[in-house]
């Protein structure tokens, strides 16, 4: 059975660090292109993170890049995301992902929800003073 665990939200100040992790099982997730995204309330599902299946290249939304990284441990069957420098903008649900996808189209369009096959049901991430 495919599925896909998020662990480590929680409630920070801003200026603080998370690291959220997401566990794979009933599948190989070094195949898979893996990507995090985020829900606020009142807002679509954006992509925030990917790396890539075949040769681990990264991908970040402009709102993160310099603060959020992305990393992956196959042996575990894990993906984590490292997240510093938190702000308020950046609560909301976030969801781990995984696609079967072909790389070269997924490099442009990994941001898009419907290119992915299965999903986390997410952990909640609260940035407040």
């Amino acid at each position: 059975q495919v599925q896909l665990v998020e662990s480590g939200g929680g409630l920070v100040q801003p200026g603080g660090s998370l690291r959220l992790s997401c566990a794979a099982s009933g599948f190989t997730l070094e195949d898979y292109t893996m990507t995090w995204f985020r829900q606020a309330p009142g807002k679509e599902r954006e992509g925030v993170s990917c790396i890539i299946s075949s040769d681990g290249t990264t991908y970040y939304a402009d709102s993160v890049k310099g603060r959020f990284t992305i990393s992956r441990d196959n042996a575990k069957n894990t993906v984590y995301l490292q997240m510093n420098s938190l702000e308020p903008a950046d609560t909301g649900d976030y969801y781990c992902a995984a696609s079967r996808f072909p790389t070269l189209l997924l490099r442009r369009s990994w941001k898009r929800p419907d290119k992915y096959d299965y999903w986390g049901q997410g952990t909640q991430v609260t940035v407040s003073s």
